[in-house]
């Protein structure tokens, strides 16, 4: 099974990450947690994004499409970067991520999300 992992930005928003000793420790950790990720085979792709006031979101409303450039109001809500796994089973995504090193320098979130495979579109 196939999964999006989602690093949210938490309350601090794209300001939350800011070059520090304690960034780059966090930043060392992560790279020892891809390290086990990419040796367990687990790891398909991961990166990090810019700051939302660097994007832009497309609405969608029938023939007619809005372009809002960033930042985005709800900062908590960004995200901040990503992993695409291959595990077993859910619990086994859960298991992963919490073994992750918190992501961001205060309180985060990381969602899951299954990828729709071919049998689960026939």
């Amino acid at each position: 099974m196939r999964v999006m992992v989602l690093v949210k930005t938490g309350e601090g928003g794209d300001k939350a990450f800011v070059r520090s000793p304690e960034t780059t420790e966090m930043l060392e950790e992560m790279g020892k947690f891809n390290d086990a990720l990419r040796d367990a085979g687990v790891l398909l792709a991961a990166d990090g994004l810019k700051p939302s006031s660097q994007g832009k979101r497309v609405w969608f409303d029938g023939p007619r499409r809005t372009v809002v450039d960033g930042p985005f109001a709800e900062t908590k809500e960004v995200v901040a970067g990503f992993w695409l796994w291959e595990v077993k089973d859910m619990d086994e995504a859960v298991e992963w991520v919490k073994r992750c090193p918190n992501p961001m320098p205060g309180p985060s979130e990381i969602e899951i999300r299954p990828l729709y495979e071919a049998a689960d579109l026939t």
